[in-house]
Formats: C-alpha cells, sequence, structure tokens
C-alpha cells in the first residue's frame, strides 16, 4: 500500500509559493525603480529639445519604446516558461508581485 508523505509535499509547496513571492516582490521593486529612472531620462531628453540643445526624432522614440516593450515581453514568457511551473509557485509570485 503506497503512502503519501504530506510533510514532504507541504515543505515542496513552501518552498515554491516563498520563492515565488520573493520573485514576484523582487521583480516589482525591480520594475519600478527601472521605469522611474528611463522616465527621468526621457523627461530629461524632452528638457534639453525644450532648450534647443538636442532634437529629437518623436516617432523613431516611440517605434523603439514599442520594440522594447514587445523584447520584454517575449524576454519574460521565456522566463516564465523556465521557471517551475508549480502552483504554489505562482500564486507565490502574484502575491508577491501584488504585494511589491
Amino acid at each position: 500500500m503506497a503512502t503519501l508523505d504530506m510533510n514532504g509535499m507541504l515543505g515542496d509547496v513552501g518552498v515554491g509559493g516563498v520563492v515565488g513571492f520573493i520573485t514576484g516582490f523582487a521583480l516589482k521593486k525591480l520594475m519600478k525603480l527601472a521605469m522611474a529612472l528611463i522616465g527621468a531620462y526621457v523627461l530629461s531628453l524632452f528638457w534639453l529639445q525644450q532648450k534647443g540643445v538636442i532634437t529629437i526624432n518623436t516617432d523613431k522614440l516611440f517605434n523603439l519604446a514599442g520594440s522594447v516593450t514587445s523584447q520584454i515581453t517575449t524576454i519574460g514568457e521565456k522566463v516564465l516558461g523556465i521557471l517551475p511551473g508549480t502552483g504554489a509557485f505562482v500564486a507565490g509570485f502574484y502575491l508577491g508581485f501584488h504585494k511589491g
């Protein structure tokens, strides 16, 4: 007769949930920092354009931003494909991302 080791299963679920929470929390904090830095950079570029120091081709700038966004989305999908797909990890990731 096969017996289930509930302690081992709970340990795996707990570790997956904690790792997912920490990953989601850290990723959101990192994204906030990156977006703040990118925003400050773009604002400084527009300020320099307003002062006449530089000329910006806004069409190319926004097309570049769109392509970078699609590349980040593709990388994110690849990372999620590599990470363990356990329900605990995904739930922990969601909670950590939401909390961060």
